[in-house]
């Protein structure tokens, strides 16, 4: 979605005031730009989160070094909590102790929701950022690529790829597909004109 507003938008402004050539290598620029920088940010959002889930392990394992009874006391209350009787919580808790590793993963999923067995690949985030808004910058894009000169043609593509995008989001969130569809091509026509009027501006100047 990113992709397909931004380069749509780059598109229209660089076409109010250049050539076809111009576009292309600007739109071929923006596409690379902005799916590297969305790879990147990704990349270092989940590294940070991962970090951050590691950081709670030393905690929670430094906790069981320092305060051994105490964690077995807490995992008796939270196994109270969801519903064991407390006979049953204390031997739930003593098996679940006799490995620490397990204790630990245990102890940071109920108490944080967090679960270290399961972190996301960084690796994985960035490509998958990478080539979504690859994909998605390359629609405004291709008309050009394959010898047209036309920006409305390439308006045309921005189009139905707004109202898919916005449409396919309406049916994960079980809302109104017509509205969803509406809704994005209302956003990315705001911004699609607004860069061209802009493009139209700075030509008329320069």
């Amino acid at each position: 979605m990113d992709g397909l507003v931004s380069n749509s938008a780059l598109i229209a402004g660089v076409a109010a005031g250049a050539g076809a050539h111009t576009v292309v290598l600007s739109g071929v620029a923006g596409l690379l730009a902005g799916a590297f920088s969305m790879a990147l940010g990704e990349f270092t959002s989940v590294t940070t989160a991962n970090e951050q889930i590691e950081s709670e392990v030393r905690v929670e394992r430094r906790s069981f070094t320092l305060h051994p009874h105490a964690e077995r006391v807490e995992l008796v209350a939270t196994l109270m909590d969801m519903g064991m009787t407390e006979a049953t919580a204390r031997k739930a808790t003593e098996e679940i102790h006799h490995d620490e590793d397990r204790a630990v993963n245990f102890h940071l999923v109920q108490e944080l929701g967090v679960n270290p067995q399961e972190k996301p690949s960084p690796v994985v985030a960035a490509i998958s950022s990478f080539l979504m808004f690859a994909v998605a910058a390359l629609v405004p894009l291709l008309p050009y690529l394959l010898g047209s000169e036309s920006l409305w043609v390439g308006l045309v593509c921005s189009a139905v790829g707004l109202l898919v995008a916005g449409a396919v989001a309406a049916r994960f969130t079980k809302g109104s597909m017509w509205f969803g569809a509406g809704r994005q091509m209302a956003f990315g026509a705001v911004a699609i004109a607004a860069t061209y009027l802009v493009g139209n501006l700075v030509e008329a100047v320069l």
